[in-house]
């Protein structure tokens, strides 16, 4: 699907993202803000990204562009969207894996070795999103930082024993927390 979703910054800056088919990904100005936000958080040391819910691969793809030294994953379960992130990661010439499972099922395997983490399920599934960082609260690394977009109306309050909340701040419907691994597991 032709798009007007575009990398915003970075090595990759200004090229097109070719988009599943009833995608609904987050919007050029809000990616923006939530690169705004992170930028203090997570420095420019190498990265290891999963992108849990990939859709288009934005986020991920993203963060590729920003950091050129880091790797991502990115996990989705939808044959369009896998095809997506495919092609937009060949298109790039992006160092990253794209991989046909379950982002709930995934947290084991790549909850553990990952220190950002984008959480952005399908808004009609917002329970999913919630039980994804409660799940991986018990494998990610103190420090890992959280992403996660789910509609403004959800109602939402994060493990505050386990997550520490870093920024909460809402672009048109969506709303992005973006938390911090606090502790020992």
């Amino acid at each position: 699907m032709d798009s007007k979703l575009q990398i915003i910054s970075g090595t990759y800056r200004g090229r097109k993202l070719i988009l599943p088919a009833g995608a609904r990904p987050t919007q050029n100005l809000a990616r923006g803000a939530v690169f705004n936000m992170l930028a203090s958080q997570i420095g420019t040391e190498k990265l290891s990204v999963w992108d849990a819910f990939a859709g288009s691969g934005a986020l991920g793809i993203e963060v590729l562009s920003r950091y050129p030294n880091s790797t991502a994953i990115f996990t989705d379960t939808a044959d369009e969207s896998l095809g997506a992130v495919r092609k937009n990661v060949a298109t790039f010439g992006a160092r990253a894996t794209v991989v046909n499972m379950d982002a709930v099922a995934a947290i084991k395997k790549y909850g553990t070795e990952s220190n950002i983490i984008f959480v952005d399920p399908p808004y009609e599934n917002a329970d999913l999103g919630v039980r994804f960082v409660k799940k991986l609260a018990e494998s990610a690394r103190p420090g890992t930082i959280v992403v996660q977009e789910i509609e403004k109306t959800v109602s939402y309050t994060p493990d505050e024993t386990k997550w520490e909340v870093l920024r909460d701040k809402t672009y048109g419907r969506a709303r992005f927390v973006i938390l911090r691994r606090i502790g020992d597991k």
